[in-house]
């Protein structure tokens, strides 16, 4: 592929966004064409004039001095007979950030807006044609007059070409591509789904210019209006209203460093009714501020992200619960494009430990398998010979020595372990091997008498928390990965031993420093559970601590007191010992910190503290919704077995859950299973064998 082609680009390399055409002829008897392209940042393609997919903000991200990613298109039902006409036109995307926020402005790849694309025409007689970049396009400065991949986005209508991207185009004052230096990168096919407009949102003018679109959401707003050539439209994002209608965007703007943050500007061509929408950034928002002295026709939401599969469903008598379920599904969706994001608006980062942590309950409810694959191959980019990893990924060279640690390193090793766990898929596992060993042997560098202390701990406490030793789960997590590790390794064929004995020393470490007479100390909800949930505890140790842990959530009032670590911990480890009715009065207080005051204070999205001060959708506190499916339905996957295992509440009437084809509804009265495959089901006390197929147990008094 693209043996011929040419890196191209426009002679003026500071335009924000060139067009470029190519015309070509296509004989009679054609059988197939195919479009491969890779535009760097982002590239829209068209064939005589029609777009050639429905996918949006490629090329998607990687480390580009390391991996570019390409994409094919069938563009056979486009071409017609004769004359016909390539355009793309580009836009920075994260190749060419200008926006000075972690060091992406340093990346050692950045450079213009440039194009590489090969059109195959293979036609009926056995023949074959190819057109490629190279000089022999044609480029001109575009409509598009500023574009950030954060920041937003700036288009004038009247500088658009009708037809430029048609066969027959004049192209006055056009002028040849040149060629250009390659990005670096080694050429892929992109194997991930593609990010698409997957909804289109209706909204609501709450006051005068301000529309709500009723959730919070990533993508952009699609605008149509009328009036003068010239006039223009600002559009600006938010997901904070304040009482008065205006918007709370400080924290959504604290790292653009652009003056024009969270913000599309269109001038109108003043040819009748027109819409429009960005091509080159994507906000995260729920509110739009439309300021314009033109006839605002409509107001559309448009929410976009990668286009993951859903797998799962929960629901049950609770609407609260409900409601917390749904905000995770969409912070899970609108925080994935082309890697899993912190957050949609004021980073758009890869963090690795929101990943790790939300990983679980994102295989539940989404089909994650090819997505994380292509965000573990970031991983292998960006993983330093000593085996570092940074603690976002991508990266342009920041947070390797701020922002890692354990908990956010291992998704590396747990993201595989994760995925083989839930779908039985070793094929991660087996190609992300050799760089989970080298990421253990600088674990092991890290590693003084058996402990582990560098990097982030649990992050985002609620206000005045019993802070937990970041030693502590640092150590927790080195055990984990080295356990994980010997896991994988027996699936593989290969030695065990030297995992088990790394797993021992940090076992014996910890205990000896945090663990007294089967207590952890010093006490935390954060470190009892990480005690209980890692498997630190010797069996006969292991109830008295989550009888402790459950007394230490009763003492805060049924509040959690714990960060995102102590958040993943908590739900497993009361409820493997029968402490449900704690979680669901924990999940449902109506008072900070909780999920219920989240949804109180008219949350759609699960936010990045408790407290509500930051961002307001971020999935690092996606636990919870695993606890639904695993503990309220019972759906228990696992890679050799299958349990079901319902608690069923008395504070619920009923709950319905499906995941990966296992269906599971009970309400007083019964149970209802629908199963692929062999499973144990646990209910009442008693166990039961179950073939594949359909059942109903009647539920026994309690």
């Amino acid at each position: 592929m693209f043996e011929s082609a040419k890196w191209i680009a426009a002679p003026d390399t500071q335009q924000a966004s060139p067009l470029f055409r190519r015309a070509f002829t296509v004989e009679p008897g054609l059988q197939s064409a195919s479009l491969s392209l890779c535009a760097l940042g982002y590239g829209v393609a068209t064939v005589n004039g029609k777009p050639v997919t429905e996918d949006v903000l490629t090329t998607p991200l990687t480390k580009f001095d390391a991996t570019l990613l390409y994409n094919t298109y069938d563009v056979t039902p486009l071409l017609t007979e004769g004359q016909n006409a390539l355009g793309v036109i580009l836009g920075n995307g994260w190749y060419n950030d200008v926006a000075a926020t972690w060091d992406y402005e340093k990346a050692p790849w950045r450079h213009h807006p440039k194009l590489l694309a090969q059109l195959d025409l293979f036609y009926q007689d056995g023949s074959q044609e190819t057109v490629v970049t190279d000089p022999s396009w044609s480029t001109a400065d575009g409509p598009c007059r500023y574009n950030h991949v954060r920041c937003g986005e700036v288009w004038d209508a009247r500088l658009e070409q009708p037809g430029w991207d048609c066969p027959g185009f004049p192209a006055p004052g056009w002028k040849a591509a040149q060629v250009c230096r390659a990005p670096g990168g080694e050429l892929k096919p992109a194997d991930l789904p593609p990010i698409r407009v997957v909804r289109t949102l209706e909204t609501k003018e709450i006051f005068p210019g301000v529309y709500d679109l009723g959730e919070n959401t990533a993508g952009w707003v699609r605008i149509s209006l009328s009036g003068e050539a010239g006039a223009q439209v600002d559009l600006v994002y938010s997901e904070r209203l304040n009482p008065d209608g205006t918007f709370d965007t400080e924290d959504m703007n604290r790292f653009c460093a652009e003056e024009f943050a969270h913000h599309d500007r269109y001038f109108l061509k003043g040819e009748g009714a027109e819409s429009w929408e960005p091509h080159f950034c994507y906000h995260g928002f729920r509110y739009v501020r439309v300021e314009t002295q033109a006839q605002v026709l409509s107001v559309e939401g448009r929410e976009v992200h990668t286009d993951l599969q859903s797998v799962g469903e929960f629901s049950c008598s609770d609407e609260l619960l409900n409601k917390i379920h749904q905000a995770t599904r969409r912070s899970t969706l609108t925080n994935f494009h082309s890697i899993p994001t912190d957050c949609p608006h004021r980073e758009q980062n890869g963090w690795t430990g929101d990943a790790q942590l939300s990983a679980e309950q994102a295989l539940l409810n989404f089909d994650m398998t090819d997505a994380y694959r292509k965000w573990l191959r970031d991983f292998v980019d960006c993983q330093r010979p000593s085996g570092q990893l940074p603690g976002i990924v991508p990266t342009g060279g920041w947070g390797y020595n701020w922002g890692s640690g354990p908990a956010w390193d291992s998704a590396l090793i747990l993201i595989p372990y994760y995925v083989w766990r839930y779908t039985g898929d070793l094929s991660l596992i087996q190609e992300f091997w050799p760089n989970m060993v080298q990421y253990m042997d600088y674990l092991s560098t890290m590693t003084v008498d058996g402990l582990v202390d560098f990097g982030l701990g649990d992050w985002c406490p609620p206000k005045g928390a019993a802070l937990c030793p970041t030693q502590l789960t640092d150590t927790a997590y080195a055990y984990a990965d080295a356990m994980a590790m010997a896991e994988m390794a027996f699936e593989l064929d290969k030695p065990t031993g030297p995992w088990e004995d790394q797993a021992w020393e940090s076992r014996t470490a910890f205990r000896e420093k945090y663990v007294r007479d089967g207590k952890v100390i010093p006490e935390s909800q954060t470190a009892y559970a990480c005690a209980i949930y890692q498997g630190l505890l010797d069996r006969e140790e292991v109830e008295a601590a989550a009888a402790r842990l459950n007394e230490l959530v009763l003492e805060k009032g049924c509040h959690i007191d714990c960060g995102i670590l102590g958040n993943k911990y908590i739900y497993r480890s009361l409820a493997d010992f029968g402490y449900g009715e704690t979680l669901y009065r924990m999940v449902t207080n109506p008072t900070c910190p909780s999920y219920a005051w989240w949804i109180a204070n008219g949350m759609t999205t699960l936010c990045e503290d408790w407290e509500m001060t930051i961002s307001l959708n971020h999935h690092m506190f996606s636990e919870v919704d695993l606890w639904f499916y695993r503990y309220l339905a019972g759906i228990q996957l696992d890679e050799d077995r299958l349990t079901i295992a319902p608690q069923c509440l008395p504070q619920l009437e009923w709950v319905k859950a499906e995941s990966r084809g296992v269906k599971v509804y009970w309400d007083r009265e019964k149970v209802q299973i629908d199963t692929p495959r062999q499973a144990l089901l646990v209910l009442d006390g008693q166990q039961r064998l179950l073939m594949p197929g359909s059942y109903t147990f009647p539920r026994e008094e309690s």
